[in-house]
């Protein structure tokens, strides 16, 4: 696998390794966890507001998911929540 400009392999199978060590590292149900839907949360902050806002949207939904019932459903509902926002979202505001 060749290395992009960074130096760094591209994200494949690799990131679900990562997302399973990490989900049993730290006691986290693995059915809770939808990469492509966290990517997607991502993608719509960096969209929407900017790169930075992306780490501190992803700590935020996790606090929120948490301090919630800590399952899918409260992801998806947070999730679907901060979407909108960062879709509504102007530098303006």
């Amino acid at each position: 696998m060749s290395a992009d400009a960074g130096g760094r392999k591209p994200v494949g199978s690799d990131l679900y390794r990562w997302v399973a060590q990490l989900v049993e590292e730290l006691g986290i149900d693995p059915d809770a966890v939808d990469v492509d839907a966290v990517l997607d949360l991502a993608r719509e902050a960096a969209d929407g507001v900017g790169r930075p806002a992306v780490p501190l949207t992803a700590y935020l939904v996790g606090c929120a998911v948490g301090a919630s019932s800590g399952d899918r459903a409260a992801f998806e509902a947070t999730a679907s929540r901060v979407t909108g926002l960062a879709r509504a979202w102007t530098a303006d505001a």
